[in-house]
């Protein structure tokens, strides 16, 4: 008989093993594992109660909480598909995707439901709007969460006819286009990709996960799902601060946590660190932008935790490569250690020429990251071309430029369509020059990516100006700040004379970049 791979059966058989174990920790709230699936019932039948249907899209937008792994199993568990969004972008962003996915419920934490507020009138396709906080009355015009799933009792929501080839969630990501792509993650991409997670970052019921992750960001990188799988215990940090990751990681014995580079920077230049007695051993798995190698070394040797690169796209659900020490990369090749390495299980890796074949494997050649795999994406929604575009000859092509080594050890060295990959977060070049080409004295622009030791690399941005009309540096940073989202804004503009195009009037990026990156730019 066969049996589908759905998501929510990790949080039953977590609740049916650990019932009484602890789940969730968010701030002072505690759940266990019985209170995390009796709530995600309720809110599953919720959802039911508010005629939710097989197919929908249901919509979060919100920090880290335990509202946001609640959403992953009760919208799933109605056969609906989570549409997390990111709270780092405008009003006019949230707009684009909620409309363009088709939303008809919204759940909003407290702090961002005034920016809904503003785009409300221009979303008629929203039917419910749902405010996620522990207490408090809620805003005119919404309906408060807790209120809302106390009419509903915890127990299983009616059987759903759900496959595992259906939508679970839906990731939008500004991937290297000015508007973003929904990419759509069947239950069976979910859940494969939870094993490996489970298997290469050995996760087990005794981990103690820090969340300083956004949950919104590539399904968590399969966090939800992983660490619930195993029954292991979630700690939620709702704003990245170096003093409470240290004490969350002393006070809950914190043996595991996924981030970006730049959080790894705020871990390793914490000034007052000696000041705590962690008693675990963490493993901190990186991704998004290699960081250092200096820092691997550091982690290692200075604070004597364990440091895992992995490497992935929204589009992969996300893992498809991992490195850590073994016979292949020796722990104190800590420059090898920062690379993406080698494909996870399940997975088929190529690196291929522009003609389709592979390059060899000698650390020098360079071609495109394709990939084949359980957890590739089923395509982009509503996007046909984009996703031909994408996934063809049984490979999904990454648009990431890399050379393997004799051990098909995989290292990024390049984006080819000029991806910037700032804290480990996906930046679209043109449309932050589409907003700078707004600005009136603005002639040409052209936005690389630059190196940056918090950030793996941040915007810069070099312009012409408009004859006979003047910028400065901070007026240009401050005009884009109110076009763009503040993570996707330039740090630093340099105005210039000409930019560099070929004869047939092409920009050549990578002649600006080599400006700034020496042997080549290392994106991971």
């Amino acid at each position: 008989m066969r049996v589908p791979l759905l998501v929510n059966d990790f949080l039953r058989r977590a609740a049916k093993l650990y019932a009484t174990k602890t789940a969730i920790v968010d701030g002072d709230r505690r759940f266990t594992y019985a209170d995390f699936e009796r709530r995600t019932n309720q809110l599953g039948h919720a959802l039911l109660a508010l005629g939710v249907q097989k197919g929908d899209r249901v919509c979060i937008l919100s920090p880290n909480s335990h509202f946001f792994l609640e959403s992953y199993f009760g919208v799933t568990q109605v056969g609906a598909a989570l549409v997390p969004l990111n709270y780092r972008l405008t009003a006019a962003d949230h707009q684009y995707i909620i409309d363009h996915a088709g939303v008809s419920v919204m759940l909003v934490d407290y702090e961002y439901t005034a920016m809904i507020d503003q785009i409300r009138s221009k979303l008629p396709a929203v039917r419910h709007w749902i405010v996620a906080q522990d207490e408090g009355a809620a805003p005119d015009g919404w309906t408060a969460w807790e209120e809302l799933i106390a009419q509903h009792p915890g127990t299983a929501t009616p059987a759903v006819d759900v496959d595992e080839d259906d939508i679970a969630t839906i990731n939008y990501t500004s991937g290297t286009t000015a508007r973003p792509k929904g990419v759509m993650m069947t239950h069976r991409n979910c859940y494969i990709n939870a094993y490996n997670f489970i298997a290469h970052l050995r996760v087990t019921h005794d981990d103690v996960e820090l969340w300083t992750l956004p949950m919104f960001h590539a399904n968590g990188w399969g966090g939800p799902f992983a660490i619930t799988a195993m029954g292991a215990t979630h700690v939620v940090l709702r704003a990245v601060q170096d003093a409470a990751i240290y004490r969350l990681i002393e006070q809950e014995r914190v043996t595991f946590a996924c981030m970006a580079p730049a959080v790894l920077s705020t871990i390793l230049n914490y000034p007052d660190r000696a000041g705590h007695a962690i008693t675990t051993r963490p493993r901190f798995c990186v991704a998004g932008a290699p960081p250092p190698a200096a820092f691997v070394e550091r982690l290692e040797r200075e604070l004597g935790w364990e440091f895992i690169q992995i490497y992935g796209l929204t589009e992969t659900a996300p893992l498809i490569t991992v490195s850590h020490a073994d016979h292949n990369c020796p722990g104190d090749d800590w420059q090898a250690r920062s690379r993406a390495g080698v494909e996870v299980i399940g997975t088929d890796i190529q690196v291929f020429d522009e003609a389709g074949h592979p390059v060899p494997k000698d650390g020098v050649s360079i071609g495109e990251v394709c990939a084949r795999s359980n957890v590739v994406l089923k395509g982009y929604w509503r996007q046909p071309d984009e996703t031909a575009a994408a996934i063809h000859d049984g490979y999904f092509h990454t648009g990431d430029l890399a050379v393997w080594d004799e051990h098909a050890n995989i290292h990024i060295v390049d984006r080819k369509k000029d991806v910037i990959i700032s804290g480990g977060e996906n930046i679209s070049s043109p449309e932050v020059e589409g907003a700078l080409y707004t600005h009136p004295a603005v002639l040409e622009c052209a936005v690389i990516g630059v190196p940056s030791e918090r950030w793996g690399e941040t915007p810069k941005a070099l312009i012409v100006l408009r004859a006979g009309m003047t910028a400065t540096e901070a007026e240009i940073i401050e005009f884009s700040r109110g076009q763009l989202a503040h993570f996707k804004c330039p740090t630093s503009v340099e105005f210039v004379e000409a930019l560099p195009r070929t004869a047939t009037g092409k920009l050549q990026k990578f002649v600006l970049r080599n400006q700034y990156w020496g042997e080549g730019r290392r994106v991971g």
